[in-house]
């Protein structure tokens, strides 16, 4: 069963100061459940996991509806990533992605852990797929889904671009008013319902509670750069998993990753949106789980 849904944070967040420049730190929460462990073969073993993108964002909304029932069985550890909530700040001109999977790999390393399973949503899996390509050895089975392939973007075959998603988020980015932020987690989140006043106090608070981190955001450049050359090298086995109606990253990017690498499987859920892991936590949970425990 999955776990009750908060916005409120559990009081086992820990902030990381690893060695990336001065002033830099990672909010992390680390979730290992109080209960019995089952004796099974990945008891225990470690997964990362990597944030959906989108102005307020952090692990915690994204995953919280999912970490009770998959902390039953794995150390789940939550990151956010730089300039999101409390991780940072930074400034940068380089692929975001690429920023995103070093900062990943070297919370591994103040962790003492060699090599995890990657969760990611939206830009958290497109990061957990450059870190696969990147850092082989730390990655074991990852999961994507609602991802893009390149940084800065991919050429639709069928949707429209700018998707419908990218110009809400443009523009909550651009203005982050209370209003805005509403529009925008209603054109991701398919099931309207979803998007309560808490939410999208959440979401507007963890966007605009820092200066310096709005500032980091406003000076930091993210340079182009398509994966798709390299996504054939990848060895892990992933698993996409891809919301029918997504408007921000249409699903037929997760079609192409599926043609390019080999140990893949997709699937699709219907009546859902680019946030799979809030809007259908159960379905999203029993699939995460089977594949990462092995069929």
């Amino acid at each position: 069963m999955c776990s009750a849904p908060t916005t409120k944070p559990p009081q086992n967040e820990v902030r990381i100061q690893p060695k990336i420049q001065r002033g830099f730190s990672i909010r992390i929460i680390d979730r290992v459940s109080s209960l019995p462990r089952k004796r099974e073969p990945r008891a225990g073993e470690p997964v990362l996991f990597l944030h959906s993108y989108g102005p307020g964002t952090t692990a915690w909304i994204t995953f919280h509806k999912t970490v009770g029932a998959l902390s039953q069985h794995f150390r789940c550890i939550l990151m956010d990533l730089p300039n999101f909530s409390k991780t940072g700040p930074i400034v940068y001109r380089e692929g975001v992605h690429a920023v995103q999977a070093r900062t990943a790999v070297a919370l591994l390393d103040e962790l003492g852990i060699r090599r995890a399973y990657w969760v990611g949503n939206s830009q958290g899996g497109q990061s957990a797929m450059v870190a696969a390509i990147t850092y082989p050895e730390r990655v074991g089975k990852f999961v994507m889904g609602g991802s893009h392939i390149g940084t800065g973007g991919d050429r639709y075959l069928m949707a429209n671009r700018p998707s419908e998603g990218s110009r809400a988020t443009r523009r909550a980015l651009d203005d982050p008013s209370r209003e805005n932020i509403a529009h925008y987690l209603r054109v991701h989140i398919d099931d309207e319902s979803l998007v309560t006043g808490e939410l999208i106090d959440y979401i507007h608070r963890a966007h605009t509670w820092s200066q310096e981190f709005i500032e980091a955001r406003r000076q930091s450049v993210s340079l182009p750069h398509d994966y798709t050359p390299e996504l054939p090298g990848i060895q892990a086995p992933v698993l996409l998993i891809h919301g029918r109606y997504d408007r921000m990253v249409a699903f037929e990017v997760s079609i192409a990753i599926l043609n390019y690498i080999a140990d893949s499987r997709l699937v699709l859920l219907n009546n859902c949106g680019h946030w799979p892991p809030f809007e259908k936590p159960a379905e999203w949970t029993a699939q995460v789980l089977a594949f990462l425990r092995g069929y």
